[in-house]
């Protein structure tokens, strides 16, 4: 019998979480495993590959337009590539309201309708605030395994430093399980990038689980509307993901991770910058 996994993802703004997220769903749902994906971002894109290009409708604006105790199972999950059941939490309107909101709006309305099952969760979260509604997954027990997207660029590497902040403080209460899983390297071809986060990941009590080349096939996939698994299964950047989806499902190397601070950061991105 598999035991559920919740995984986040968690990594800067643009580092490409939901291209890592869909893929990885995508790649899981291939290998057999039920899965489902939630979108925690208010631009809602998260599941779009898996869903052709859709926009689905999010909880936010269901639960604005109607209230939610006329909204149905129906009519917020949707089924997408191979399965995968799809999710997009939403927000409020542009400068209005917390954002995180969403994520709590959704979370309790998908535990209402005992919706939050299968082999995977794959929740997809924005990073760059890691305010109450965002921690939320950790927060809760939702999410208990937390992957860093990050890139070798030291913002991103800052994001995914203040994300280990918010795992360590939260592991120390006991309501939470949550615990970091590893590091992903969705890589914008720097030099040595891929030693850099390595170094990175060792530093917070971590490894590196997955290198993602950067590969123009991205970007051919998601003009077709499709995953990268969907679209070229066979291509070499299908099978990095392949292989992010073997080791989350093989993964029991959970720790408490330990933050370094901005001097250190920066001394380690200026070492591996150095030609």
């Amino acid at each position: 019998m598999i035991m559920m996994k919740q995984i986040a993802l968690y990594g800067k703004g643009g580092i490409g979480k939901s291209t890592t997220s869909a893929n990885l769903s995508a790649a899981l749902a291939l290998q057999g495993f039920d899965v489902l994906q939630i979108g925690c971002d208010p631009k809602r894109d998260s599941t779009r590959m898996l869903m052709h290009g859709s926009f689905i409708p999010t909880v936010m604006d269901l639960v604005r337009e109607r209230g939610d105790a006329k909204i149905t199972l129906d009519e917020i999950v949707y089924t997408g590539f191979h399965g995968v059941r799809c999710v997009e939490a939403g927000g409020p309107e542009p400068g209005v309201g917390c954002a995180g909101r969403g994520i709590i709006a959704t979370f309790q309305m998908l535990e209402k309708f005992g919706a939050l099952s299968g082999d995977v969760i794959v929740y997809d979260v924005l990073g760059d605030v890691v305010c109450g509604g965002f921690a939320m997954p950790m927060r809760e027990g939702y999410a208990q395994e937390i992957y860093l997207v990050t890139s070798g660029e030291l913002m991103s590497l800052y994001a995914a430093n203040n994300i280990c902040k918010a795992i360590k403080r939260l592991s120390q209460r006991s309501k939470s399980t949550c615990r970091l899983a590893g590091v992903i390297c969705n890589s914008k071809n720097m030099p040595r990038e891929e030693e850099l986060v390595t170094e990175f990941a060792r530093l917070v009590n971590s490894t590196l689980v997955q290198y993602i080349p950067r590969d123009r096939m991205i970007q051919v996939a998601e003009i077709h509307k499709k995953t990268v698994v969907e679209y070229a299964p066979d291509s070499p950047q299908a099978a990095q993901y392949q292989a992010l989806a073997a080791c989350v499902m093989t993964n029991t190397h959970l720790t408490v991770p330990t933050p370094i601070d901005i001097d250190a950061l920066e001394s380690l991105a200026l070492e591996f910058m150095q030609v």
